[in-house]
């Protein structure tokens, strides 16, 4: 697969099917994926690849602490403004609309949407979940490696067939990772990423998120008069 075509096929699937993937492929995607950069070569990622009764006992424990007090569990860095503005605001709107229209649930069915969400803590049924973590002690530089090392992943798994979905949805959850994971104090829980073969009849991964046109995030100089 050439790598326009896996980046551009490359999409967040929210519905797996339980064809189990080798822990070889697994390996081989990690390693590509570890040629991403980094400032000074620090290579800040640590990754938990899950599968079988580990992934299922995580996913439970996840999901019941999810289910009786959501709240009392918070991420340790913020990944949303507490404040969203424009053209943010517009591009969260549409994605979220645009995802539960494609379930078919209202936008008033508070249970369903909850329901939907709650579906991250099970990978999304995919057979592998990783969690990423990053050192804490590094600053914030490193959070950009390791979204470039993230997307290494994502791409790699392209180029082998599957499909995957990052997941800051773990991030609230770090408290119980620790308890099955063997994370140090000093490791911070950045995300989950679901890998596996995607359900081609799930109605979700019909769903494509729109992108900008590039003149609206890209602006040229010293190029002379365009053609």
């Amino acid at each position: 697969m050439h790598v326009d075509e896996a980046i551009r096929s490359r999409k967040s699937v929210r519905r797996f099917l339980p064809t189990p993937v080798p822990a070889a492929v697994i390996s081989h995607i990690l390693e590509v994926a570890g040629r991403a950069p980094s400032g000074n070569n620090v290579q800040p990622w640590q990754v938990y690849v899950l599968a079988g009764e580990a992934r299922d006992r995580l996913c439970q424990d996840i999901l019941k602490a999810a289910r009786a007090d959501a709240d009392r569990h918070q991420p340790e860095y913020a990944y949303y403004p507490t404040s969203w503005f424009e053209p943010y605001v517009d591009r969260r709107r549409r994605c979220g609309l645009g995802l539960y229209a494609t379930l078919g649930i209202a936008r008033d069915d508070k249970l369903a949407r909850e329901e939907q969400m709650l579906r991250n803590y099970t990978f999304f049924d995919a057979p592998v979940g990783m969690l990423v973590t990053l050192d804490r002690r590094l600053n914030t530089g490193s959070f950009m490696d390791v979204g470039m090392f993230i997307q290494s992943v994502m791409v790699a798994a392209r180029a082998e067939g599957l499909h995957t979905c990052a997941q800051a949805a773990f991030a609230w959850f770090h408290g119980i990772a620790r308890q099955h994971l063997p994370m140090s104090d000093n490791e911070m829980l950045l995300c989950g990423i679901a890998l596996g073969h995607e359900d081609p009849q799930a109605p979700e991964n019909a769903f494509i998120t729109e992108r900008v046109p590039l003149d609206e995030f890209v602006s040229f100089h010293g190029f002379g008069a365009p053609r």
